[in-house]
């Protein structure tokens, strides 16, 4: 569910808040978007409504950043976390994928490249020892 109707608390808005910093601090370009899902009935009807999703754009032409957009979907089961799906897109649409649940694994036709996949599990684990508070 976009990160925007999440926030119905201070605590939950903290934490969303404090994922967005922890995700520009090692990627200080990429812009946050609370609301990555359209408002439509078909989308509303795929969103997991126990998650906490955002997306981060970055906007221009960087060689060190293949994606344009990382989508970022923190998973809940009975408000403990259980897990971060992050998946890529680029102009022609989905690049590559990574999950913790499924083994940190990176997968995709265009895979980032290693100093980017690097930050990213950091930025999971990261997550976690935010979640886990």
């Amino acid at each position: 569910m976009n990160a925007a109707e999440k926030a119905h608390s201070i605590e939950v808005a903290s934490k969303i808040a404090s994922t967005i910093t922890l995700f520009k601090r090692y990627f200080p370009d990429a812009k946050a978007d609370l609301r990555p899902w359209a408002s439509d009935r078909d989308t509303l009807q795929l969103v997991d409504p126990d998650s906490i999703d955002l997306s981060f754009n970055f906007p221009g032409v960087n060689r060190s950043i293949p994606s344009r957009c990382v989508l970022v979907q923190i998973r809940f089961s009975d408000r403990v976390m259980i897990g971060i799906e992050t998946a890529g897109f680029g102009y022609q649409g989905k690049q590559w994928t990574l999950s913790t649940v499924a083994g940190w694994e990176i997968t995709g036709v265009l895979l980032p490249p290693t100093e980017f996949a690097t930050n990213l599990k950091q930025f999971c684990r990261d997550l976690f020892a935010l979640y886990s508070c």
